[in-house]
């Protein structure tokens, strides 16, 4: 099939005086000085001239290095890239309408590696998501089939067995990063949870049971979408999502209607991240602990402040702090065990820092770091970045460095795709100071630390 020329990026090419070869060696370079290996030739950039797609991440190495030629800043999107002049396909949310369906589902997912190379960007049309948030939200629940013949029953022991997995397995996620049991988890979920699921079982045990095998299902979802597997872990999550209609816990949907908010602000979809946080926090009202509606509210204020609504964002992020000193008097169940006050601090420092509110964001994400558990290694990671960038919005370069620095020491947060994206965003942000010798020595450490989790895998 043939293609239309890329005129956009023909033009800035041009603009800028830089030839094939002269573009594939400043990306390469760019990339090298952010502990990357690129593969880009002159070859691959008369691809992306003549019209091909190119991956999110290159796409924004070549838009760096021309902002820089050319002294101004250039997006992916002026490139001709992610654009309406080349327009994705929206992927179907595919809300299963039955029990038998979703199980289906889960596992055709389950057979899925996590560890494919990353996809294209997500893209979900509004009405398709809408029509999964509204069947959640007016459903009546399936309720459990108790008491059925089958050839298993299954007791407490199995349930209280899943969630312990559970908790292991998000222990490790928390300290390596998504990509590091992903595929041992879905093996499990596949062979050992679902299973179950289809086996027989009183009304008591057959609710706890289906809320474990969501508990695990989600932290399916979290793991792809750590290793940049988005699709997948959409696809995770808005099944999870039905798996808590069955039992009616309207407080784990909210969660997953949270999750799904959190990965739709991390990939720029504003509109709908505040949607689907607004949606949690309506729909588990009277039916959630102060804890989560903490939690619910603070994934509204990260979408609001990624929007760049002050006000909006202000307002949820006094709700959030309003349900948290409350915290205490709800009896949450212990998935919710981790959303602790340094947890909300740290998402509250990511909207300031988005907010660009200096001062509150420094402040904010100081106290995140300080009363961050280093056993949530991953997290401490995300604050240490986000102080980062909060001290070079003061100007504070050298500082903004070593912090830095101390992320980057942490060593197996690497693992995470997520976290790797905070450290090439950091990364871009100082390249104007690149020949500053701080900065070329983190470019450095960052480069030997990749090195060294490449030889560890």
């Amino acid at each position: 099939m043939s293609r239309e020329p890329n005129a956009k990026l023909i033009a800035i090419m041009d603009e800028a005086k830089v030839s094939n070869k002269g573009l594939a060696k400043r990306m390469k370079d760019a990339a090298a000085q952010r502990g990357m290996s690129l593969g880009t030739t002159h070859v691959a950039v008369q691809r992306w001239r003549d019209g091909a797609g190119i991956q999110p991440q290159t796409a924004t190495i070549m838009a760096d290095v021309l902002s820089v030629k050319l002294n101004r800043r250039v997006t992916p999107g002026d490139l001709g890239f992610f654009d309406h002049s080349q327009p994705t396909v929206p992927q179907p949310v595919g809300y299963p309408s039955t029990v038998p369906d979703m199980l289906t589902m889960l596992e055709s997912l389950a057979d899925q590696r996590a560890e494919a190379p990353p996809s294209e960007q997500l893209v979900i049309a509004d009405s398709d998501l809408e029509s999964a948030v509204l069947s959640w939200m007016i459903a009546r629940p399936d309720g459990i089939h108790a008491d059925r013949p089958a050839g298993q029953r299954v007791g407490m022991r199995d349930v209280r067995a899943i969630r312990d997995a559970a908790s292991m397995f998000m222990q490790l996620d928390f300290k390596y990063g998504g990509g590091h049991g992903h595929k041992a988890l879905r093996h499990y979920f596949r062979h050992e949870v679902l299973p179950l699921l289809d086996a027989s079982y009183s009304e008591k045990v057959g609710t706890a049971l289906f809320g474990a095998a969501a508990e695990v299902s989600q932290l399916l979802a979290w793991t792809a979408y750590d290793t940049g597997n988005h699709r997948l872990s959409h696809r995770y999550l808005t099944s999870t999502l039905r798996l808590s209609q069955v039992i009616d816990d309207r407080m784990f949907g909210a969660r997953i209607l949270g999750n799904l908010s959190h990965q739709a602000n991390y990939l720029g979809n504003h509109t709908q991240a505040i949607q689907l946080a607004r949606a949690a926090v309506e729909g588990a009202k009277g039916r959630a602990t102060p804890r989560a509606m903490a939690n619910y509210s603070a994934m509204e204020a990260r979408a609001l402040s990624n929007a760049g609504d002050r006000i909006g964002a202000g307002r949820a992020m006094n709700e959030a702090e309003r349900h948290f000193e409350s915290a205490e008097t709800g009896e949450d169940p212990a998935w919710l065990g981790y959303f602790d006050s340094a947890e909300l601090m740290g998402e509250l420092c990511h909207c300031f820092r988005d907010l660009k509110m200096r001062r509150e964001a420094v402040e904010q994400a100081q106290r995140a770091v300080d009363s961050t558990d280093p056993k949530y290694a991953r997290t401490l990671g995300f604050c240490r970045m986000v102080l980062a960038q909060s001290q070079l919005l003061n100007g504070e370069l050298e500082a903004a460095v070593t912090t830095a620095s101390l992320a980057v020491d942490g060593g197996d947060t690497l693992q995470s795709s997520r976290f790797q994206r905070y450290v090439t965003d950091f990364q871009a942000e100082v390249s104007i100071h690149a020949p500053n010798p701080i900065v070329a020595a983190f470019n450095d450490q960052v480069h030997d630390a990749m090195a060294r989790l490449e030889d560890d895998e």
